[in-house]
């Protein structure tokens, strides 16, 4: 088979002229208010499909999808996508460019119009409806966080998830007990299952290039979940206090909260700071009383 037969059956990925030639026809400008920064590099998005570990027939979410790079390397490794985007300009262009650069991927790929933070099961059936799912995704920087905790709360089924985010971001998700990027983000993560940095990206390959380096996350969920839903929302509340006054004793930052008792009950001592406990002390603490 030649190449130009594979192209065909495979379709193609987006390069720098592609990227800015479909600008230019949409009249699109990436802005600061959606955290516009589309990649315009063919092996950088291969990178970050080859890191997600998806593969044929898998069931795949993007979130902001822009104008379609990451998305082609999705598709073209045989996934079912539902891409969830929430500028209207680029989901509707998002489709054309699929059916213009990978035609035989269109009956496996769908554009929903949606803030990722408001999205619900309704809104994507066939992921719902899956075993599991993997969240691929070029995350916009400022809402990364919320985002991703946001998405493993609804849905159950995603398993996993590949994302690229501020490198600031990367090591806050990742971050363990005692580093000082530990913070809340961290902690909340660790309920859910497992971070890691799966590489760092440069900012050339991006367009416009953004005044942060970038770093690739991939996260694996507990095949069994730490506690219940009401154990989630106890654990998480003395998290928030625990690091709103990160510099305080656990005893002084969660007075009136917890109770000095479960301390001893728990075996955790109450002169540690928050930012030195794991979220299995933290579940452990919150065991160890009755609110």
């Amino acid at each position: 088979m030649t190449k130009d037969n594979i192209e065909n059956q495979q379709g193609r990925l987006l390069g720098a002229a592609d990227i800015r030639a479909i600008a230019a026809q949409e009249g699109i400008t990436p802005t600061k208010k959606f955290g516009q920064n589309f990649v315009i590099d063919p092996g950088t998005v291969k990178k970050i499909v080859a890191a997600s570990k998806i593969n044929s027939n898998d069931f795949v979410m993007e979130v902001g999808p822009g104008l379609g790079s990451l998305t082609l390397a999705i598709l073209q490794v045989g996934a079912n996508l539902t891409a969830v985007e929430i500028d209207p300009h680029l989901a509707k262009r998002l489709p054309i460019t699929v059916k213009e650069f990978m035609p035989n991927a269109l009956e496996r790929f769908n554009v929903i119009l949606k803030d990722a933070l408001e999205v619900n099961a309704q809104d994507v059936p066939d992921l719902a409806k899956a075993a599991h799912f993997t969240l691929v995704a070029n995350l916009p920087y400022n809402v990364a966080t919320p985002i991703i905790l946001t998405l493993l709360e609804k849905f159950d089924n995603l398993t996993s998830f590949l994302v690229m985010v501020q490198k600031e971001v990367a090591d806050r998700l990742c971050a363990q007990p005692g580093n000082k990027t530990y913070g809340t983000p961290s902690v909340k993560l660790a309920w859910y299952g497992t971070a890691q940095k799966a590489g760092l990206i440069g900012r050339n390959v991006f367009w416009p290039a953004p005044n942060v380096d970038s770093a690739l996350v991939y996260f694996k969920r507990n095949d069994n979940p730490k506690g219940s839903e009401q154990e989630k929302e106890k654990v998480f509340k003395i998290i928030d206090a625990a690091f709103q006054q990160r510099r305080k004793t656990l005893n002084a930052a969660l007075k009136g909260i917890v109770p000095k008792e479960a301390y001893e009950l728990s075996k955790i001592d109450s002169t540690r700071r928050g930012e030195t406990l794991t979220c299995d002390e933290f579940l452990a603490l919150s065991k160890a009383f009755n609110s």
